[in-house]
């Protein structure tokens, strides 16, 4: 890891970690990982200590983090991950208690969406609600324009869903069709593609290496893409950028957004702050300022249903146990109230 590319806020933490070494985790693969630093890259597992001390699964290292290990041995030794300046988190696929870890350290992260049956506003919604809660700066990403007869009808739907965040197209025909991603390419700073799979991120980022390092493969004949990056993995680009790929994600769990999901609907928040009634519904109280909203066009029905939707799933995910019991009581008092009423029409 060339010096001139680690941000400052952790060459500090040098002296405070006497005979170990600063690295940055580049790959991790079954409790393995590999790390970079001034000599080139090392086979690294966490220490006894640390492993014995950490308190969750979260806060292990991850691709992107910064970590100070002894590197003397045959395969180095992580004793510490330093503190991170943004984190990518959702939920672990088919668990509903465990956050997983995308990816740490971010500058921008690329909401990946390609322009052709793989558009998706609601999926969109829910990938900005995760990055804005993760710290990291989003850009939505707009990929083979080359297949969409209407490119700017798309992206108009993207700026109703992606308020006040950069929307940018690629396209991998001509010479200038990645030429957009080009101003964030900056040395020192750190890149992560995050979507499904076959929306092209493997491609670009090949583009950005300058040589064919990623898999690739095309669509499926249903449209739909084929995994070709099977894990999370940090490059470095000629220009000193870092550049982290991951796998395809079939699913993007909420978890603990809720700072996240005020920020990617802060128009709907802002509308709702309006309200007459503090507790609104948004469904028929008068003086609602978002069903004006929608009535007038300013907003889609579709749009507050997913801003609802997903704070349910993020109210259980950050207390399921809780959630759950208040999801009890509440379908016993409709219960209660639905056996009194008939009893009353009866």
């Amino acid at each position: 890891m060339r010096s001139d590319i680690i941000p400052p806020m952790y060459e500090a933490y040098s002296a405070e970690y006497p005979g170990l070494t600063l690295c940055r985790v580049a790959l991790q693969e079954k409790g393995l990982y590999h790390v970079i630093d001034g000599t080139g890259s090392h086979m690294a597992q966490v220490s006894g200590k640390f492993r014995y001390e950490v308190k969750t699964v979260s806060d292990f290292p991850a691709v992107g983090d910064y970590v100070m290990a002894d590197t003397s041995g045959d395969r180095a030794v992580i004793h510490a991950v330093l503190p991170r300046k943004s984190v990518f988190v959702r939920k672990a696929a088919g668990d509903t208690k465990t956050e997983q870890v995308v990816a740490a350290n971010i500058d921008t992260l690329f909401l990946c969406m390609s322009l052709n049956n793989d558009f998706n506003l609601r999926r969109l919604e829910r990938y900005l609600a995760a990055a804005w809660e993760s710290g990291a700066t989003p850009v939505v990403l707009l990929t083979k324009a080359d297949l969409c007869e209407d490119t700017q009808s798309k992206i108009a739907q993207a700026e109703g869903s992606a308020v006040g965040v950069d929307i940018i197209k690629t396209s991998v025909i001509g010479e200038d069709g990645y030429s957009q991603v080009e101003p964030y390419l900056r040395p020192g700073k750190t890149l992560a593609f995050v979507g499904s799979s076959g929306v092209g991120k493997s491609t670009l980022i090949n583009h950005l290496l300058g040589e064919e390092r990623l898999d690739t493969n095309g669509l499926r004949n249903d449209d739909k893409g084929r995994h070709t990056t099977t894990h999370r993995e940090l490059m470095i680009l000629p220009c000193g950028a870092a550049v982290i790929d991951t796998p395809g994600m079939r699913e993007l769990g909420m978890w603990d957004s809720g700072e996240g999901l005020s920020a990617a609907f802060e128009d709907i928040e802002e509308l709702a702050a309006r309200c007459r009634f503090k507790d609104c519904s948004h469904t028929s109280e008068p003086g609602c300022a978002v069903r004006a909203a929608i009535e007038s066009g300013e907003l889609s029905e579709e749009r507050l249903i997913s801003y609802e939707r997903l704070k349910i799933e993020n109210s259980y995910a950050d207390d399921a146990e809780g959630y759950l019991a208040a999801k009890k009581e509440k379908f016993k008092a409709i219960a209660k109230y639905n056996k009194s009423s008939r009893k009353t029409t009866w």
